[in-house]
């Protein structure tokens, strides 16, 4: 049970007429047993909520920055008419709204309700409870009740460098041959035959062919396809850190007391997203393009154990079930296990690939954990790392208007060269890395995979 506003009012309207009574003791109880039995009429006369029924229907599936509409149909099989609100509840980072919606459902029928989400969180979304108030006919009192009506959203990655997958696939359509430019280098295949002119390598002469012609003939040469990508994500501490600005600006909605819905400004954006968003996005797009590119991708996240493992997905299945099942994965704040996640890697590749870990290329996190363990993956596997750089560290290394920017800048130019001092241990050591701010580091991992497969290493 629970009391409306409307018994507030008429309580507050009691005391008045107490206070102006001849008698204010009987008037008092008057007064009472007249609010007494008009919320005792109400409870009877309401319709029962624990009898209600619910079903749910709408989307599965949602990408960051999008609505999605899930329907509600509350079924009546009580003798009497349920009228009140109803409160669909959802986790806050599900963006629900409205906030309450108005219930009017007859005896033995049955009524559709939509909530619309606009989530603000990668991840699973899922319902909490129902909240039912049935009012009475005097609506000084209703009666209230909870129920569960399971459903999950999954919020996918929104994917937002897809808008450089189209300039990234006109070069490798170049790489392939489909345009003039086509490579040589060791490690492509063999594409064809043509006569030497100026400036072609003499290495790649053919000495039969140009026997046959009586002409000298070079081969020509394309980039290999069906090779290995292993895309392995560091889930560790490190991936937790905010970088770069929110990319996305998400607006809510509130019931605009008529059954519609108002679209209110964004809240206060969160500092930029986490280092593991941003390299989920550049994985998602350098899977795209080794795909088109006729490689296979294989996915690993790790800590500290395997939070996730995709291998085999066809060429037309590979970016939905890449975000599927990076959906879900969150930063462990726990320091990673370097060991472990090599041995990981060499359990699932067996034969020689490019190995791409996205991780934070931080000083003391790289000298205790990855470094040691370098030599065993780079010596079977072609290895680059790539790191997302926070770029207010660049902002800071560039004050000098107060001392308290001075010291700033030092700091700040402390951590630069920290970052150059890993990157620079890790090249003599075969790797190859990238290291660039958010909004860059998925094209710049593009390229360098492109410039890879135009050299003949992959």
């Amino acid at each position: 049970m629970t009391l409306t506003g409307r018994a507030g009012l008429v309580a507050a309207l009691g005391i008045v007429v107490v206070l102006f009574a001849p008698q204010p003791g009987p008037a008092l109880a008057g007064v009472c047993l007249l609010l007494a039995a008009g919320i005792m009429v109400d409870l009877v006369f309401a319709g029962a909520v624990r009898p209600l029924r619910f079903h749910r229907s709408g989307e599965r599936l949602v990408r960051l920055g999008q609505r999605a509409t899930v329907e509600l149909t509350v079924e009546n099989p009580g003798s009497r008419r349920v009228r009140g609100v109803l409160r669909d509840a959802w986790p806050p980072s599900a963006g629900a709204a409205p906030r309450e919606l108005a219930l009017d459902v007859p005896a033995g029928e049955r009524r559709k309700l939509v909530v619309t989400l606009t989530p603000t969180r990668r991840g699973d979304r899922e319902s909490v409870a129902v909240t039912v108030r049935s009012r009475g006919p005097l609506g000084l009192a209703a009666r209230q009740g909870n129920h569960y009506s399971p459903w999950s959203v999954r919020v996918l990655p929104p994917f937002l460098s897809r808008k450089h997958l189209p300039s990234r696939l006109a070069r490798l359509r170049e790489l392939e041959g489909q345009h003039p430019a086509l490579v040589r280098g060791q490690g492509t295949e063999f594409d064809s035959l043509r006569e030497y002119v100026i400036g072609d390598d003499v290495r790649s002469i053919d000495w039969r062919a140009t026997a046959r012609r009586h002409d000298v003939v070079v081969r020509t040469w394309r980039p290999e396809r069906d090779r290995r990508v292993l895309i392995v994500l560091d889930t560790g501490r490190t991936s937790a850190g905010r970088v770069g600005a929110a990319p996305i600006p998400l607006a809510g909605a509130v019931a605009d007391g008529q059954g519609g819905l108002l679209v209110r400004p964004a809240p206060r954006p969160e500092p930029g997203w986490p280092r593991l968003d941003w390299s989920m996005d550049a994985a998602l797009l350098l899977a795209a393009l080794a795909a088109r590119a006729g490689d296979r991708v294989d996915f690993l996240a790790y800590d500290r154990s395997v939070r996730a493992w995709l291998s085999g997905a066809s060429r037309t299945e590979l970016l939905s079930s890449l975000v599927n099942v990076m959906a879900p994965i969150e930063a462990e704040l726990v320091e990673a296990d370097a060991q472990g996640m090599v041995a990981a890697i060499l359990s699932r590749a067996k034969r020689r690939c490019l190995v791409v870990l996205l991780t934070d290329l931080n000083g003391a996190a790289m000298d205790e954990g990855l470094m040691p363990v370098l030599p065993q993956l780079s010596s079977r596997h072609l290895v680059l790392v790539a790191g997302v750089s926070d770029p207010r560290v660049a902002a800071m290394a560039a004050g000098r208007g107060t001392a308290e920017e001075v010291y700033d800048a030092a700091a700040a130019e402390h951590a630069r060269l920290e970052r150059r001092r890993i990157t620079a241990r890790l090249r003599r050591h075969g790797v190859e890395v990238v290291d660039a701010p958010p909004d860059d580091i998925a094209p710049a991992l593009a390229d360098h995979y492109l410039a890879l497969k135009a050299a003949g290493r992959l």
